[in-house]
């Protein structure tokens, strides 16, 4: 794999990544919420899912989803579900602001638990996912060289940019909730919310390219 196809990869990478979708909205509000450090762990559940989702595609299950209407139905509606619960609660939110410090030092643990699963579990639940990567890796796979070692270069580069983008969504978050009060953080919870809800609907209309 040459300079160029890393390069090439990197970049449109970082476009399908910078684009909103799930996981920066997630990104944006734990920033807002907790803060960067907090927000951490959904960095690294975000990183986490783009392992398990490139590696699912090297094995096949990519293909496996695009073939079978029974494999992709239960994936989406899966997603579809829990993009809608999280969404819901994000609409529910009256903001974190007001929390004291102690409270926030007494969940810490218990939060960075479910800020890493909410990444891990949103991303792996999205058929979407399995859909792009199945036909966005192998235009940078040259099938006359091992393939593993290339699907593990570019799953390194993938989860390397993911990072760097859900970081800078997250700086973002932290600033915005430094100059809005308790209720403003409660509005950008909403709209974060809203917007889970309507990808919801969205992933719940999708269909398979095949269809």
């Amino acid at each position: 794999m040459t300079s160029v196809t890393l390069i090439a990869f990197a970049a449109v990478a970082f476009i399908g990544i910078a684009t909103p979708g799930p996981t920066v909205l997630l990104a944006l509000t734990n920033g807002s919420r907790y803060g960067i450090r907090r927000a951490l762990p959904g960095m690294v559940g975000a990183v986490l899912s783009d392992f398990v989702l490139i590696g699912a595609v090297a094995l096949g299950l990519g293909a496996l989803l695009a073939a079978s209407e029974f494999w992709f139905s239960v994936v989406k509606w899966l997603g579809a579900a829990y993009l809608a619960f999280l969404g819901i609660q994000m609409l529910r939110s009256t903001g974190s602001l007001g929390r004291t410090l102690d409270d926030m030092q007494a969940a810490d643990r218990k939060t960075s638990q479910a800020i890493f699963s909410k990444s891990l579990l949103v991303a792996v639940t999205n058929p979407k996912g399995y859909l792009f990567f199945s036909a966005f890796l192998p235009q940078f796979i040259d099938p006359a060289a091992p393939q593993t070692q290339q699907y593990a270069l570019l799953a390194l580069v993938f989860a390397a940019i993911d990072f760097l983008v859900m970081f800078g969504y997250a700086a973002l978050g932290s600033q915005a909730a430094r100059m809005l009060k308790t209720s403003g953080a409660a509005w950008l919870d909403r709209v974060c919310g809203g917007a889970l809800l309507a990808l919801a609907g969205s992933l719940a209309f999708y269909r398979r390219a095949a269809n």
